[in-house]
């Protein structure tokens, strides 16, 4: 069973108590050390007939008990005693990333890889509730990120991503895609959702057969176009140089665009082009939003169950009952000997 207080703040108050009991202590002994200045004990008694010691005693009791009753309704006592089933709108996204050498094609500024990573960045930050996992590939393809809600982490490992992870170089979507269908997780019935990030080339595969297989278990596939149908050299990594072919020339990488749109529409998803603007990043957020409808059961301590009440009923009746006690003996009740003593 789940405890805590709603309002903490105001259990400091409760100081207060030991600091009044101590007081009140401490004024008892000196009235009593008064007192007996002036005679015996017994005589004195008989000149204070209506004095009792015990139902001031019992008075400040009371009064003690309900301030500390007082203290804890404003603090809120709360139990947690069952399990809460909330639903939580979620989906679960696989991004199967490009890392061949020609995503360091610059001509999408400071690199087609880079801002591809700093386009996740920005997808984690708009999640909540979803869950994301991504596929590296270039010949070949495998999980660089299990499929997690543990966004910090999910950022680290997005930011060791470079080409030199995977040494066999082409573009193998297919391999990718069907990779990241086999990521996902089985029990849950939320959206789910790939995205891929490639510039298309290099195509060595049926990545058309991979998306339209994925579209058929009810997983979109979408593609981002990264890069210029211009083309661009690519830079050797930890180089100023560029590649080039057998004769010389520099390698120009274009971005593939029919290619992607042909894979985009096989998936039931949508193609859009990367550029140096927010764009394509918007259109890829309205797309996983539109497959984040499904309903996610999870049962969670999350609603406490309300215990001042109780508490605030005992505090009244020790207010009503500390009201009645009287400090000096009524001649209503002289027969009773309760609080004499």
């Amino acid at each position: 069973m789940l405890f805590k207080f709603a309002n903490p703040e105001y259990l400091p108050l409760l100081a207060i108590v030991p600091v009044a009991i101590a007081g009140f202590v401490y004024t008892r002994i000196d009235r009593s050390r008064k007192i007996k200045k002036f005679g015996e004990k017994e005589l004195m008694k008989d000149l204070m007939p209506g004095a009792s010691n015990g139902r001031a005693i019992t008075k400040f009791s009371v009064l003690m008990l309900a301030l500390f009753g007082t203290i804890l309704v404003m603090a809120r006592p709360q139990f947690g005693s069952k399990l809460e089933t909330v639903k939580k709108r979620g989906v679960e996204v696989m991004v199967a990333l490009d890392i061949s050498n020609s995503m360091l094609a610059q001509d999408i500024k400071p690199s087609r890889l880079e801002r591809s990573k700093n386009m996740l960045y920005q997808i984690l930050d708009g999640m909540e509730n979803d869950k994301i996992g991504v596929v590296v590939f270039a010949g070949t393809s495998f999980t660089q990120l299990p499929i997690t809600t543990d966004y910090s982490s999910s950022k680290m490992f997005i930011s060791t991503i470079t080409p030199s992870l995977i040494t066999t170089q082409g573009t193998a979507i297919g391999s990718a895609i069907q990779k990241a269908c086999g990521a996902f997780s089985e029990e849950t019935e939320s959206g789910k959702s790939i995205i891929v990030i490639t510039d298309g080339e290099n195509h060595e595969d049926d990545a058309e057969k991979a998306a339209r297989e994925a579209a058929s278990k009810g997983i979109q596939v979408n593609v981002v176009g990264i890069g210029s149908p211009n083309g661009s050299p690519v830079p050797i990594e930890g180089t100023n140089d560029f590649i080039k072919d057998r004769s010389g020339n520099y390698i120009t990488s274009a971005l593939n665009e029919e290619m992607c749109l042909n894979i985009a529409k096989a998936g039931n998803g949508v193609y859009v082009r990367a550029d140096n603007n927010t764009n394509a990043l918007k259109k890829v957020q309205e797309e996983i939003n539109k497959v984040s409808q499904a309903d996610v059961d999870s049962k969670v301590y999350s609603e406490y169950d309300e215990k001042y009440s109780f508490i605030a009923w005992i505090v009244l009746i020790l207010l009503i009952a500390e009201f009645f006690i009287m400090e000096k003996k009524n001649g209503l009740f002289k027969n009773f000997k309760l609080f004499d003593k």
